[in-house]
Formats: structure tokens, C-alpha cells, sequence
């Protein structure tokens, strides 16, 4: 039987996300303060065929903990197999109800499985009698309107420890506000952790969504993207009530810090490696002519020069 949600040292959790969130990322985060950390989406359906190239995506080290897995399929019993075969890496599972990428949605997956509430009751349960670590679900409010108590309730008499509440639908996508209201309405209809997610960008939404939903933990996504710093930013404000922000210098020394990660880990690849320059300096004076630069590169030798070159121009 699923065990229970842990005590996190921290409000802060990092959002599982596409091509993002590998270990050496994840640990940046951490570094800063993330008290949870999330693979990205991890088909289901490949980890029960022992796939090597999502079994590369389930790269761990110890240092992370606690890190979460995140799965998605439509398949029970490969939801099973998968959560099981994790397990014994990580120490939260965590199941994708919420996901609203056409290409998740079309397979049946993710965001989908909202419209099938029998079918989200089944996984949740078969995936939480057969493990014995905490079984958290990432949900959406619903498909196309909103359902989110409704589902959270469902997703808690199964066996779930934990929700996670992404405040819109699959509709919606990334579009309009997120409705932190409903995250309050669900945390009062539930007996277990709710973790809020949707339109967190510094300290002050953290501060604000965990004081108007209640919602014990809060989840960072899109504003992490080249910014593991977010994490100590936010945990600042929420001790201090003071706004701290990284130097130029400093971001480009996560890039490089992030680089050598992946070197560790055997990620580093030259296109990771160009997207990243482009993430860790959104924003900076000249980032726009880097990022043409960096379009016409072919190696990590002429990147590295390129970075350093912004490096000693900020220094």
C-alpha cells in the first residue's frame, strides 16, 4: 500500500517538465532550496519494456532525494509494472492526469484520462495497492470544464497521498490565469497534502498561493526555466519578506555549473547545451544577439567561448 506523503523541509517543489528537469538540472534546484524534485514525464509504457533511452530519463543520485518519478500511460497494468520497477529509486511516485500535450493527448494519456474518471480511479488504485511509496497524482481542474473536486476526492479513495493541482484545464493549455480558488475549494474537500501549481513567478505569489488556497506545498514550473535560483529567491521571501535577485554573473555561472552536470551524469549534448545558454540568459543585456550567435554554432568550444566572453563583459 502507497505510504505517506513525506514532510518536506521546505514549501517548494520542482515541476516535472519535458526535456528539463534531468538530474543535473534537478540538482540546481535542489542547490537552491527545491525540497522535492520531479523527473520529467516518463512513459509508463516504455519503463515496463525496460526501453533504455526512458531508462537513460530515470537517471538518479542520492544527493537529489527526495525526488519524485513522474509517469503517464492509459495502460494499467504497465502503470503498475512501472511504479513498481521506480520504486526502488525513488521516493515518491507520481502519476500525470494533467498533461495537456496533443501528443500525450491523442494517445489517450495524461490530460486526457480526465474525461475518464473509472479510468483514473483504476490506475490510482491498482498503482497504490501494489507500491509501497507515497503515490502522488498531478492533476488539471478538468478536461474542458471544471471538475477538479470532483477528480481530487476520486484520486484520495484510491489510494493517492498527495495531489498536485495544476489550476486550469486541458483546454486552457498555458493560457489565461490559473484559478487558485478551486486549489483552495479541493484542499477542503480532501484529507491529504494538495500542492498548488499555476502562475507561481517570484516571491510573492508563493507567499500569496499558499495564504489563499492552504495548500501545504507549492509547485514551481515554467518560471525554473533557466533559473534554478527561483527556488532561493522564493524561500527568502518567505522568511524575510525581502526580493533577492542573482547577478548576470552569477546566471552564467549556473550555466556552466548546470554544463558540468551534465558532463558528470553523461547528458551533455551540444543541443542541451545551446537551448540551456539560451534559458540561463532570457533577459540579459545582448542575450538577443547571443541568441543568434548561438544558432550558428557547431561545437561546446565555440559555445563555451561565446559564455565566457558575456561572462567577462559582465564582470
Amino acid at each position: 500500500m502507497a505510504g505517506k506523503f513525506p514532510q518536506l523541509s521546505g514549501k517548494l517543489i520542482l515541476a516535472p517538465m519535458h526535456d528539463l528537469t534531468n538530474v543535473a538540472f534537478r540538482l540546481m534546484c535542489k542547490k537552491y532550496g527545491a525540497s522535492l524534485v520531479n523527473t520529467e514525464l516518463l512513459s509508463a509504457n516504455a519503463l515496463a519494456r525496460e526501453n533504455n533511452a526512458v531508462m537513460g530519463l530515470a537517471k538518479t543520485c542520492e544527493e537529489e532525494r527526495p525526488v519524485a518519478c513522474q509517469i503517464f500511460s492509459s495502460n494499467t497494468e504497465n502503470m503498475v509494472i512501472a511504479a513498481k520497477l521506480m520504486e526502488h529509486e525513488f521516493d515518491v511516485i507520481d502519476i500525470n492526469f494533467g498533461c495537456p500535450s496533443d501528443k500525450i493527448v491523442k494517445q489517450g494519456s495524461g490530460g486526457y484520462l480526465l474525461k475518464r474518471k473509472n479510468k483514473i480511479g483504476e490506475i490510482v488504485k491498482e498503482v497504490s495497492v501494489a507500491i509501497k511509496k507515497p503515490l502522488s497524482v498531478k492533476i488539471r481542474l478538468g478536461f474542458d470544464k471544471n471538475e477538479g473536486v470532483e477528480i481530487a476526492k476520486i484520486c484520495e479513495q484510491n489510494g493517492a497521498s498527495a495531489i498536485v493541482v495544476h489550476a486550469r484545464t486541458v483546454k486552457q493549455g498555458y493560457s489565461g490565469k490559473a484559478d487558485w480558488n478551486s486549489i483552495k475549494k479541493i484542499k477542503d474537500n480532501v484529507g491529504i497534502p494538495v500542492i498548488g501549481n499555476g502562475d507561481v513567478r517570484n516571491g510573492e505569489d508563493a507567499e500569496r498561493m499558499l495564504r489563499e488556497t492552504g495548500c501545504n506545498y507549492v509547485m514551481i514550473g515554467r518560471a525554473s526555466i533557466g533559473n534554478p535560483f527561483i527556488f532561493k529567491e522564493i524561500s527568502h521571501y518567505l522568511k524575510n519578506g525581502e526580493v533577492i535577485k542573482q547577478t548576470v554573473e552569477e546566471k552564467i555561472k549556473d550555466y556552466f555549473d548546470y554544463i558540468e552536470l551534465t558532463k558528470k551524469f553523461d547528458l551533455f549534448n551540444i543541443k542541451d547545451a545551446k537551448q540551456k545558454a539560451i534559458e540561463f540568459t532570457k533577459g540579459l543585456p545582448g542575450s538577443s544577439k547571443l541568441r543568434q550567435k548561438l544558432n550558428r554554432i557547431k561545437t561546446w568550444d565555440e559555445l563555451e567561448k561565446s559564455m565566457n566572453k558575456l561572462l567577462e563583459s559582465k564582470a
